[in-house]
């Protein structure tokens, strides 16, 4: 069994509204200073630089899974979490597919970075990502999972982007492993407030659009630091589980 703290909520240059800091070895060197063993790359409705930061890890302890934050048709953003990077660009073609097909504003939403693992510019993203796709998010959940991932519905109640503010609840046996709360709340006290929340383990990520908000989150106990790993933990099989931090 291995124990590691993790944050499965970081974003890169690659969303328009994280801070030009957020580069791969910046990334991966802060996330060493604080302990970090595992780390999830996910970017706003795509996957481009999930390669150069698990590049930037290499040789390091920190094990980087590659993902994205999806905005599904009812605006919930999703974490979308995978092993290899095959799936996460597969999963980006699907995404892209069901992405309007406008540029981005890059004069007031930011520029869209494609990087390499120092960092160095590769091209600008021009197709605008900060937007919703057309797929639902029960469609999002079905296409994760039969991709290898694992969906997770992002900070439910944060007053936007969120199924408790765009929905105003959560669908009752909503087929997903675990859900992410705002990094500032206390689980007991919004049990407390929404008791079918119960029903669901929820974890926390730093959702990092800047190096300072990457997050000791949560301390996994896993036999690995794999998808099927999470899975376990969050579902407290074979000896995995987790602790909020």
């Amino acid at each position: 069994m291995k124990s590691l703290l993790a944050d499965l909520h970081v974003h890169t240059v690659l969303s328009p509204c994280a801070e030009v800091e957020m580069i791969p070895p910046l990334i991966v060197q802060r996330a060493l200073e604080l302990g970090l063993g595992l780390i999830a790359v996910t970017d706003h409705n795509a996957a481009a630089n999930c390669a150069a930061v698990i590049a930037a890890a290499a040789g390091t302890q920190l094990v980087v899974l590659p993902g994205m934050e999806v905005q599904t048709a009812e605006e919930v953003h999703v974490l979308c979490l995978f092993d290899t990077v095959e799936q996460a660009l597969t999963w980006q073609g699907i995404v892209f597919d069901h992405l309007p097909n406008l540029p981005n504003a890059e004069d007031v939403l930011g520029a869209q970075f494609v990087v390499d693992a120092e960092g160095d510019y590769i091209r600008t993203e021009e197709r605008l990502l900060l937007t919703s796709t057309d797929l639902t998010l029960d469609a999002v959940i079905r296409r994760v999972g039969a991709l290898g991932g694992l969906a997770i519905p992002a900070h439910i109640n944060r007053p936007s982007f969120s199924l408790l503010a765009n929905l105003g609840f959560v669908p009752p046996g909503l087929a997903v492993p675990a859900l992410e709360i705002f990094r500032l709340t206390d689980p007991v006290t919004l049990v407390a407030a929404q008791p079918e929340l119960a029903a669901w383990p929820l974890i926390r990520g730093g959702d990092a659009h800047r190096l300072g908000e990457l997050s000791r989150a949560i301390r996994f106990t896993v036999d690995a630091p794999v998808i099927a790993g999470l899975g376990r933990a969050f579902a407290g099989q074979a000896g995995c589980n987790f602790i909020l931090c």
